[in-house]
């Protein structure tokens, strides 16, 4: 986000924090500052019941702090089962019915990643705030379009992946803070599969590889070394078909395999690699996943994530001091990927302090998934424009 004519950035990101805050909160919560008032319950609100819901829902209504008001699909019986299923009063089959139905006070966005952008600048236009699953729109400049109206509004538009609130994350943050690595000089970050069949959106424009995939590893890693300066990427498709379950055989029109190079400044150089052509044992889910799938290298040490961004269970780490790999932070804690918005929600209730995840950081992501694809198409390196609060911890 760039300078205001009369703000520094920091002190409007600070102000517009505080904005969308007193919106829901009144005079609670902000910046950490614990309440005076006790926590209440946010209404929410879910649009798009399919696949995402089902990991989002169980988290979400377990929540003292939530209150689950209405459900919408254009599906409608989707909607309706996801009701009935977990309690709730109303659902609809269509966001306008959604905006004008049941007063609620944040909307979750689980629809299909093309739908976004549109979806998320409806309710916001309606006053309501917005958790919005990965990407939180299409393009950098109708996210920026997004976080500009939030901001002019008082609202407040947040969007995942959740990575940063792991413990793990937490931890090798700290390390790097902390210096225990020396002087940072790369940093490779890896996810794949053999890809998704449950929808076609994944493969078609707007979909791909980069924003269902790579926007973790992107995410955690410009979380931990910083925002990037500047990128360069190759894209390709690897599979041009593919049999997807909604839409039969289709031609696909996103990429699928890609690896992003990113410059983070003071030397700092990291990689991302992502497909939906990886053989991985481990599958989509990931259980068993004993290896690292980011590492870190410095002048006096190097650490590991074990396990995915998404789904860690441990932190190996050698260093000058102790040149024998220890495991560190083996426990997950109540670290899921889902739960983002239940985060959100009990931020937004008073039950907790301003979270770590930040929606210019998943602006940032956003614009670095939309460099990629022009630095492969153009084959240069592509200068961002956007940044966030660093560091995040």
């Amino acid at each position: 986000m760039s300078k205001t004519k009369h703000l520094t950035r920091r002190k409007f990101i600070e102000k517009t924090a505080v904005l969308g805050a007193a919106t829901v909160i009144g005079p609670a919560l902000l910046h950490g500052t614990p309440t005076t008032e006790p926590a209440k319950k946010i209404r929410v609100s879910i649009i798009g019941c399919g696949s995402v819901s089902t990991q989002y829902l169980p988290h979400i209504s377990k929540s003292p702090h939530v209150e689950l008001v209405s459900t919408c699909d254009i599906i409608p019986e989707r909607a309706q089962k996801a009701a009935e299923k977990y309690g709730i009063k109303n659902w609809y089959p269509h966001i306008d019915q959604l905006l004008a139905g049941e007063p609620f006070d944040l909307m979750l966005n689980l629809t299909n990643m093309q739908e976004h952008g549109r979806l998320n600048r409806q309710a916001l236009l309606a006053g309501r705030n917005v958790w919005s699953e990965k990407p939180m729109a299409n393009t950098y400049a109708e996210g920026k379009e997004l976080l500009d109206l939030a901001i002019s509004k008082g609202l407040r538009l947040w969007g995942a992946p959740a990575v940063v609130n792991s413990p793990q994350f937490a931890f090798m943050a700290q390390q790097i803070q902390a210096g225990k690595l020396g002087r940072i000089a790369a940093a490779h970050a890896h996810y794949g599969h053999l890809g998704p069949t449950w929808s076609a959106f994944f493969y078609e424009k707007g979909g791909g590889s980069l924003p269902d995939l790579g926007v973790y590893n992107l995410a955690t890693l410009t979380g931990l070394l910083g925002p990037a300066k500047s990128i360069t990427a190759m894209t390709s498709i690897v599979t041009p078909t593919r049999k997807t379950d909604n839409k039969g055989e289709i031609t696909v029109e996103a990429e699928d395999n890609a690896i992003v190079l990113m410059d983070h400044g003071k030397g700092i150089i990291s990689s991302v690699q992502c497909g939906f052509n990886y053989f991985d044992p481990y599958g989509h889910e990931g259980k068993g996943q004993e290896k690292p799938t980011i590492s870190i290298w410095g002048s006096h040490g190097n650490m590991n994530l074990i396990g995915y961004d998404w789904a860690p269970f441990g932190v190996d780490m050698a260093t000058s001091e102790n040149e024998n790999t220890v495991r560190h932070v083996p426990d997950p804690g109540n670290y899921v990927w889902q739960m983002g918005a239940t985060v959100i929600s009990e931020f937004m209730a008073g039950a907790s302090g301003e979270p770590r995840i930040q929606a210019e950081h998943a602006l940032h992501v956003l614009e670095i998934i939309e460099a990629a694809r022009k630095a492969a198409k153009t084959g240069k390196r592509v200068k961002l424009i956007s940044t966030f609060k660093y560091p995040i911890v």
